[in-house]
């Protein structure tokens, strides 16, 4: 049975609760004392994976809608790309406020420098940002050929951001690796699309 277009409407009402009510958790954990004795860390660690988990849920649309043969699944896919921009950027600014101070931005450039997995992780908000901005269907159309080649970064971030994370971890668990492992899935599951890349 495929799903029709109302149930889709009902579908994209649901996985925008499911990206916004972990914010209303966080928000409401935070002020709870429910955090742990470093609260800036479990909050720039949760963002980073709220960020993860929504990018993994963009990748997994098209290979969803394929296999299940439920082709208005794909109109599900920028609400989650644009929900993963948005979870990033908490995570950016989380990083930037809790863990330099409002005063001291200007050592984020320094930072950068001396820890290379920020620079993975500022690359992949850049590429999220463009993506983001060129997400509607009037920048659809005045890009034409080149915006579908600009959205196939989103594959670019699908290899950085897992390695971002796991680099940023002191001791190495199984959920970075997991995620990781995700993110290698659903791009070997493109693998004749890169092929065809390659050749």
């Amino acid at each position: 049975m495929r799903l029709n277009a109302k149930q889709i409407v009902w579908l994209k009402v649901a996985l925008h609760l499911a990206a916004f009510l972990p914010f209303v958790w966080l928000f409401y954990a935070a002020n709870q004392g429910l955090l742990s004795a470093d609260p800036a860390k479990d909050i720039q660690h949760f963002t980073g994976r709220m960020a993860l988990k929504l990018l993994l849920g963009t990748l997994l649309i098209a290979p969803l809608a394929r296999y299940a043969k439920q082709p208005l699944l794909i109109r599900t896919r920028r609400l989650l790309g644009v929900w993963c921009f948005v979870w990033a950027s908490i995570h950016l600014t989380s990083y930037s406020l809790l863990e330099l101070g409002i005063n001291n931005i200007g050592l984020l450039g320094q930072e950068l420098i001396t820890r290379p997995y920020l620079m993975l992780g500022i690359v992949s908000w850049f590429i999220l940002l463009a993506l983001a901005v060129t997400s509607t269907q009037s920048a659809q159309r005045k890009l034409g050929k080149r915006w579908q080649k600009l959205h196939n970064c989103v594959y670019l971030v699908a290899i950085l951001a897992p390695i971002h994370y796991l680099w940023s971890v002191k001791i190495l668990s199984p959920q970075p690796l997991i995620y990781a492992l995700g993110a290698f899935i659903l791009l070997a599951l493109r693998y004749k699309k890169f092929r065809q890349w390659w050749r």
